[in-house]
């Protein structure tokens, strides 16, 4: 079995080789390569330890010091099947010293034994299909199954996966992230283990939890999210998505309750962490506004604020970026709101929802469409195509749609005498609201002079 190596592991490998010491390429990678997927890094193992790679590689980063860790960081060619080069890429790759019987302490390593063979290595590891190391003199080194495993699609921890779990409750989460990201299935005793220790996972750090979350959500198969949820997990790190897998949608314009259709949504979104994000949580409201008329069906208004409240909380919880919160609940506010198609209202749709993130909003309400019931589909899609096409419009256009793009500035108003203050903010706002209308009135001299004439805001004393 032939792993292809880039020239840069070949060379460090060669390194190591040359120097006495031994050298594997280790976990993901080998089966990210077996499995025809390109590797996001590289993975090392030597029998070298801390002293020995600062000595062969001074310019590499020593990423840890208590686990014998360091770090290249290259810049690779991306080369076409005609030797042409086309492009360039990152790749990272990772040396690590030989370790056993690591040391937790409520799912987290504190410490770890170093051995001498790279089966004792392989023995502390995750899954079977993680377990498995490589190199040109030897080949493929498999001591628990994992090229079968690979092969027939499962997810299976090394060894008993009770004692896994129990090391690191992380590889619960860890689990269905590689089945979404390969497409396999988690084998029964892994299952079961996991749906019997989910409740640890309280254990793990907010920040463990977002990245593996992520990587599921960025995954080809994010509606695997449905498996976080039957086995358990979201109970712990997410127990509001179990609140809207309990909600019901009596209504024409669905045929899956709430959760069901985040997954639908999530399923039918393009590969983008501020989509992803912003479908798994777009209806989170729904659990807290759920009402029901007369005639038995069911309604939601206020979703969307309420949704954005909710998902703040959540993304604060798992310690995500000030930016990605601010992104993702924005357009969870405005998710529902649907502008006629008419360039006066997509007009003021793009200052509402805001130009950076505009295109994203006609994403997720496509999305959203596409995973309700086939009750006015049509319609609803050829509104959205054509506020997309009014949009496109407006910026050819280069149409005024936020202060930003104001002919008018602070600066000009100050020329006029006017103070700074919150009159100056008010007068901004009613210049906006104007062109918001009238796009064509977007020049200074034009906007100076109708406030002059036509402005409602308290105009101060000897101003314009």
């Amino acid at each position: 079995m032939l792993v292809k190596l880039p020239k840069e592991v070949g060379r460090i490998m060669g390194t190591l080789q040359q120097s006495g010491f031994e050298a594997y390429v280790v976990g993901e990678c080998i089966s990210d390569s077996l499995a025809g997927k390109k590797p996001f890094g590289w993975d090392i193992s030597t029998n070298a330890r801390l002293a020995d790679m600062k000595k062969l590689f001074p310019d590499a980063k020593v990423l840890s010091e208590k686990f014998e860790v360091i770090r290249f960081e290259y810049i690779e060619e991306i080369v076409d099947k005609n030797g042409e080069v086309t492009g360039e890429s990152g790749i990272i790759i990772d040396l690590a010293a030989y370790r056993a019987g690591d040391q937790y302490e409520q799912g987290r390593l504190l410490a770890a034994d170093f051995v001498a063979t790279v089966e004792e290595d392989l023995a502390r590891r995750d899954f079977t299909i993680n377990a498995m190391a490589y190199s040109k003199d030897r080949g493929l080194i498999d001591e628990f199954g994992g090229m079968n495993d690979l092969q027939r699609k499962i997810i299976r921890c090394v060894g008993d996966p009770w004692q896994r779990f129990g090391e690191d409750a992380l590889r619960i989460l860890r689990a269905v992230r590689f089945a979404a990201q390969l497409g396999f299935e988690i084998e029964e005793n892994t299952k079961k283990a996991i749906v019997e220790l989910a409740p640890t996972l309280s254990k793990i750090s907010a920040e463990r939890i977002q990245t593996e979350t992520v990587k599921l959500l960025m995954s080809d198969r994010p509606q695997m999210w449905r498996s976080v949820y039957d086995l358990g997990i979201t109970r712990i790190i997410m127990p509001e998505f179990d609140a809207i897998m309990e909600t019901q949608q009596n209504t024409p314009h669905h045929m899956y309750n709430v959760g069901e259709h985040t997954l639908k949504a999530l399923s039918l979104t393009e590969k983008d962490r501020i989509l992803r994000l912003t479908m798994l949580l777009h209806d989170i409201g729904k659990a807290n506004m759920r009402t029901t008329d007369a005639n038995g069906v069911d309604h939601f208004k206020g979703h969307g604020p309420e949704g954005k409240e909710i998902a703040k909380k959540i993304l604060r919880r798992l310690k995500f970026d000030n930016d990605t919160i601010a992104q993702v609940t924005r357009l969870i506010y405005w998710h529902d709101y649907r502008p006629a198609p008419e360039e006066k209202a997509v007009r003021r749709a793009i200052y509402k929802v805001g130009e950076d993130l505009f295109p994203l909003f006609l994403k997720v309400q496509r999305a959203d469409n596409l995973a309700q019931s086939m009750y006015l589909r049509e319609e609803k899609l050829e509104r959205i195509e054509a506020v997309e096409k009014l949009y496109h419009e407006i910026m050819e256009k280069h149409q005024c749609v936020s202060l930003k793009t104001l002919a008018v500035t602070g600066r000009d108003l100050i020329a006029t005498g006017m103070k700074p203050g919150p009159q100056m903010g008010a007068v901004l706002q009613e210049l906006l609201e104007m062109v918001l209308d009238q796009p064509e009135m977007n020049e200074k001299e034009k906007l100076l002079a109708w406030w002059k004439e036509h402005g409602t805001c308290q105009k101060a004393e000897g101003t314009l």
